[in-house]
């Protein structure tokens, strides 16, 4: 029986999954195989040696510390699409208000209550002040085109909006969501350049750090219209706040506020509001549970925030699963290792992700603990698991 912390509320579809499996599930477990959370930070929590994997019931994984749990031999899983669609439905909404002022429309509205029969004249004479575009034949440019950014990019299809989508690294499964409509652009300045309305759909990471800064804005039209459903550090709140005041940026609707992006005018900040759907929190939860189990019971990993994916049908009397690093001649090390103590090797499978590798093998008979040992004090050997 496997344990599992909790670190957050977790949805009880998630829990169901764990419970399914015979699992000892509560947020005070201790010696836990693995951590199933969501915005919890834990970026200053030590791991136990019993610690496995950890897996995040939503996207986004800036609260783990990836590099250490890779160090450590711990798998850390992401939920990816499972929360797409209700980003994809805010962001529709999203694309509405940065057109139109209807929040301040329903606050002045509401004001006017108490005035009796003069209401329908004051509307016809204020209403003017709350207009703003359609989007019908704008342009609109998609940064990041993974699970939300592709059904972002198909919804402005449909509004018969022109979409330009940029990503450097778009996967085939990516490129198979898209419309044919959507005009793919390798150059970000042309996305810059000729759009009306921008929805930043991207990961947080160093390179993504203060993307959007003085200098992308400066290529940008006049008036353009920003969504941000990705991370409050993919934008550099000061220059922002500089192209709202001058007039550059018309409208910044974002998930994520701060002391600095609220106090910036022609803002629509959000509660990071983007996954809140009780469906959406039932996929995640359910989709981290499953790939945390799959990996805890038979090795496989799938969505892997830090490590390949990779699985392997089980044949054979058990599985030897080894994390190493991705250096020459490792494989064979580890199966000459086996052989010599004749054991027949059944199946096997090798990827790699950077500078770290996992080896799944599968083995004819039952493995020693000796020879365990010996593959774990190989130089270059993160964490080895008999299956």
């Amino acid at each position: 029986m496997f344990k599992i912390q909790t670190m957050n509320k977790i949805a009880e579809a998630g829990l169901d999954v764990l419970r399914n499996y015979g699992c000892e599930v509560s947020e005070s477990v201790r010696y836990p195989s693995g951590l199933l959370l969501r915005s919890a930070d834990i970026h200053g929590m030590q791991f136990p040696d019993t610690l496995l994997a950890i897996a995040r019931a939503g996207a986004g994984y800036n609260n783990i510390p990836i590099d250490r749990c890779t160090e450590e031999g711990i798998v850390v899983f992401n939920a990816p699409g499972a929360n797409a669609q209700a980003v994809k439905e805010q962001e529709i909404a999203s694309l509405v208000m940065a057109s139109r002022d209807i929040l301040g429309s329903i606050s002045w509205v509401q004001s006017i209550a108490g005035e009796g029969d003069r209401i329908p004249e004051l509307v016809e004479k204020k209403k003017a002040e709350f207009g703003g575009p359609e989007l019908l034949g704008k342009t609109l440019g998609v940064i990041g085109l993974g699970a939300v950014g592709a059904l972002v990019a198909n919804v402005g299809v449909d509004l018969n909006m022109r979409v330009l989508g940029y990503d450097p690294f778009l996967s085939v499964d990516a490129a198979w969501r898209l419309s044919r409509k959507v005009i793919h652009t390798e150059n970000l300045d042309e996305l810059y350049e000729n759009c009306d309305y921008i929805s930043i759909n991207i990961p947080f990471t160093e390179d993504t750090h203060n993307m959007l800064n003085a200098e992308a804005f400066r290529k940008m039209k006049t008036g353009v219209r920003i969504i941000n459903e990705s991370r409050a550090e993919v934008v550099n709140d000061e220059d922002m706040t500089a192209a709202l005041i001058e007039g550059k940026v018309a409208k910044y609707v974002t998930d994520f506020p701060n002391e600095v992006i609220l106090r910036a005018p022609n803002v629509i900040a959000m509660p990071h509001l983007g996954a809140c759907t009780p469906e959406s929190e039932d996929r995640c939860a359910e989709m981290a549970a499953n790939e945390m189990m799959d990996y805890l019971i038979n090795g496989n990993i799938r969505n892997s925030v830090n490590l390949p994916d990779i699985y392997l049908n089980r044949v054979g009397a058990c599985r030897l699963c080894v994390i190493h690093r991705n250096v020459p001649r490792m494989i064979t090390r580890i199966l000459d290792f086996i052989s010599e103590k004749n054991i027949n090797v059944e199946h096997m499978i090798n990827k790699n992700r950077g500078k770290f590798a996992v080896t799944i093998v599968d083995l004819g008979s039952a493995i020693y603990e000796e020879t365990v040992n010996g593959i774990r004090e190989m130089d270059e050997v993160v964490r080895v698991r008999v299956i």
